[in-house]
């Protein structure tokens, strides 16, 4: 059956720049010569990847695959890569910019508008700017509402956070009794996690318990129940996770009908960061464009390091072959970043990989040092010199913050942080505790949340429980009612009633004495959110004065974590509407400022400690990689197959590649266990790590620390003087006995 229906209309306002009159030949020859000094700027490889397909921008050239290196200059080349398009004459709000992060995002769209404005010049003729830019979930999430009622989906549908989707997973566990077996069943978080990288990957439950939770393996049964109930109660419930931002987009660009639609909405598709995406976003690409036609992608293979995601190297070593004729390819070699012996001991390193783009990083940035191999004895020496090397540095110049510490897992770095605590140096490790894990946070959400969607029942079960004597089987008894309220209004004709079911089973439960007092201002505030009395965000404003009190009786520090509100309620106003705010806050939350956070700093400067995940796209003047070993990288769980090591490889490329003048990397001899029986050995040893083999060893400068202590050689007056101390001496013991 054909389906027939109106393209959506967008709905974010876009960028207004200014429109000039006219131009004489004069200033458009100027213009030509604007546009030829800001293409000046690039190199030969960016600037090939830049005006590729861009001559005829009503015919869009085939797919392009730009290899970045690190430090090449990625996010300019895309940046002028849109800037051109533009200039060339494509209507701005007809390209879908994809990026990981929304504020990779915003940066983008403010570079995009500064080039084609400097490019124009006096000519700017762009009246919107870029309408469809931002990260696959927020995307997603606006595709699937201006498409919810083609797709069977509520449009008013929420989106839980991960936390919130595991809090929900546990509610449906224990509801099938699967939390009550003899033997331990997997945690919430196990199934959320096992859950999560089935739908990612596109593999089978079986395969993804052998390969990645064997120790689950027995529960293959129970948890396929477990996910299809989930699903179930989801969908009652009208939210949505992460997961199924994608999945609904992958599978509504499957209709072929809604994925032509979707397609001629834009003319050009490009993709950051296309290394790290995942087997469902690939699917969505190649359903939107699946001639290749104006799509572009630009990654980094060596850079692919998030496999415990769902993400696939595979999609960006595969992509030139699912067109005909296969994608055009441009790499970018040229650092930006690094000296030379830094790039070429990274290039010796990745060069070792069992399959990639084959690259050579090359820079103009001479340094006669090459990158440190620090043998230390223990975790203890290891920490003392980052220590003294971070410290020696500062007072050459160097501030704190030009410096960073990176390991492979957070903690890694426990002995270094009681080493910094103890030299009073500050220091920031990433990352950390984010803004919506903070409980005040999540609890004024969840009113907005269930205020959005009154089936949100694990909103709703938070919310109703913040008022004094409410527990766990009260808040079920009110949720409960309000689900057979709406049940039946909606099988009498009136699905979109929710709302007032919510207020009028609140107003209608008789609650506990001890929640008397506070259950009026409850109903009140809750009716008046839900029946939207007032605009948004002064809903915000009523939500923050009415939870107040709860967040004073509940936390001793409620000052600090007022200002969280405040400043909250203040981002609230830059959304036009709940839904939106909801929705973007969800998808890229800001960081925390209370939770967990200790006193204040006055001292601006502080180091850098952060994983090396963490550290991908940053960059630093000096740069430490801890426990440079076997079994920590690469780390004895990710040896477990050819892919895994390559993988872990890469890991330690990202980290080299973040230095800019100063790389050392540090092996300690041995690190201490515990529980070991009386005669056990109390450490163990470590051997350098097997991604720097005997033969790269050239490209270092390797040193012991401490150095050993220097021994003069004896003069010969010296052991003259010694040889007639010891004649003197042994008279003296001759003498003893007379």
């Amino acid at each position: 059956m054909d389906i027939q229906y109106a393209s959506p209309s967008l709905s974010i306002a876009p960028i207004v720049l200014s429109v000039a009159d006219s131009p004489t030949s004069a200033s458009s020859a100027a213009t030509d010569a604007s546009a030829a000094d800001w293409l000046a700027k690039l190199n030969d490889a960016q600037r090939e990847a830049v005006e590729y397909g861009a001559d005829d921008v009503a015919h869009p050239s085939g797919a392009l695959l730009v290899i970045a290196g690190a430090g090449s200059g990625k996010t300019n080349t895309l940046a002028h890569r849109v800037a051109n398009l533009v200039v060339k004459g494509v209507d701005p709000r007809r390209i879908l910019l994809l990026t990981f992060s929304r504020r990779a995002a915003l940066e983008m769209t403010r570079r995009v508008t500064r080039i084609a404005g400097a490019a124009l010049g006096s000519r700017a003729a762009l009246a919107q700017g870029l309408t469809w830019s931002g990260t696959f979930h927020s995307v997603g999430a606006r595709l699937l509402r201006e498409y919810a009622d083609l797709i069977g989906l509520a449009p008013t549908f929420t989106i839980n956070d991960r936390e919130d989707s595991a809090d929900l997973m546990n509610l449906v566990r224990h509801e099938l009794g699967l939390s009550a077996k003899e033997k331990r069943f997997p945690s919430k978080s196990a199934c959320f996690a096992i859950y999560s990288r089935v739908v990612n990957t596109g593999a089978s439950l079986a395969d993804v318990l052998n390969g990645a939770f064997p120790w689950c393996r027995e529960w293959e049964a129970d948890l396929r129940m477990l996910f299809a109930a989930y699903v179930d109660a989801k969908q009652k419930q009208s939210v949505l996770d992460y997961d199924d931002l994608l999945l609904y987009w992958s599978h509504m660009a499957a209709e072929p009908a809604i994925a032509a639609d979707l397609s001629g909405r834009f003319d050009h598709v490009l993709v950051d960061e296309y290394q790290d995406t995942n087997r469902l976003q690939a699917s969505i690409l190649l359903a939107l464009k699946p001639d290749g036609r104006g799509l572009t992608v630009v990654g980094d293979d060596a850079q692919s390091i998030y496999s415990f995601r769902g993400a696939t190297v595979r999609n960006i070593l595969d992509f030139p072959s699912h067109f005909d004729p296969p994608a055009k390819q441009v790499t970018l070699e040229r650092n930006y970043r690094s000296t030379q012996p830094i790039l070429e001991a990274s290039n010796a390193v990745i060069g070792l990989a069992s399959e990639r783009y084959t690259k050579n990083l090359w820079t103009d940035k001479a340094s006669a040092q090459r990158p440190h191999l620090v043998t230390v004895a223990d975790d203890a020496d290891q920490a003392r010199y980052i220590v003294e090397q971070v410290l020696a540095a500062r007072e050459a110049g160097m501030k704190l913050k030009s410096q960073a510490v990176l390991f492979r897992a957070a903690h890694h770095s426990a002995t270094l942080e009681i080493e910094l605590t103890r030299r009073n140096i500050p220091f920031v490790k990433f990352g950390g505790l984010k803004f919506l894990d903070s409980v005040h946070v999540k609890d004024v959400l969840a009113v907005l949340r269930w205020a959005e969607n009154p089936r949100d029942r694990v909103a709703g079960f938070r919310v109703v429980q913040l008022l004094p004597g409410v527990g766990p089987a009260t808040a079920a008894r009110v949720l409960d009612d309000i689900a057979t309220r709406a049940d039946a209004l909606a099988s009498g004709g009136a699905p979109h009633a929710a709302s007032n079911c919510t207020t009028h089973a609140l107003a209608a439960f008789a609650p506990p004495a001890r929640a008397l007092e506070d259950w009026h201002p409850f109903v009140a505030m809750m009716a008046s959110i839900c029946g939207r009395q007032m605009p948004w965000p002064a809903e915000f404003e009523m939500v923050r004065r009415w939870y107040e009190p709860h967040l004073e009786r509940n936390h001793e520090d409620a000052s600090i974590r007022q200002a969280d509100l405040v400043q909250m309620e203040s981002i609230a106003g830059t959304y036009a509407s709940r839904e939106r705010f909801l929705t973007e806050l969800t998808l890229d939350p800001p960081d925390a400022t209370s939770d967990e956070s200790g006193v204040p700093l006055i001292d601006e400067d502080y180091l850098i400690l952060s994983t090396i995940h963490s550290a991908k796209g940053q960059e630093w003047r000096n740069v430490f990689v801890l426990n440079g070993v076997d079994g920590c990288i690469p780390s004895d769980l990710g040896t477990g197959s050819e892919e895994e090591i390559d993988e872990e490889r890469r890991l330690l490329y990202v980290a080299m590649t973040r230095a800019k003048e100063d790389l050392h990397i540090v092996m300690p001899q041995r690190f201490y266990v515990h529980n070991q029986t009386q005669l056990g050995d109390r450490h163990v040893w470590a051997s350098r790590t097997r991604f720097i083999p005997p033969h790269l060893l050239p490209l270092f400068d390797m040193h012991a620390w401490p150095p050993a202590p220097v021994v003069s050689a004896p003069t010969a007056a010296g052991l003259a003087a010694a040889a007639q101390a010891k004649i003197e001496i042994a008279a003296k013991l001759r003498k003893m006995w007379d």
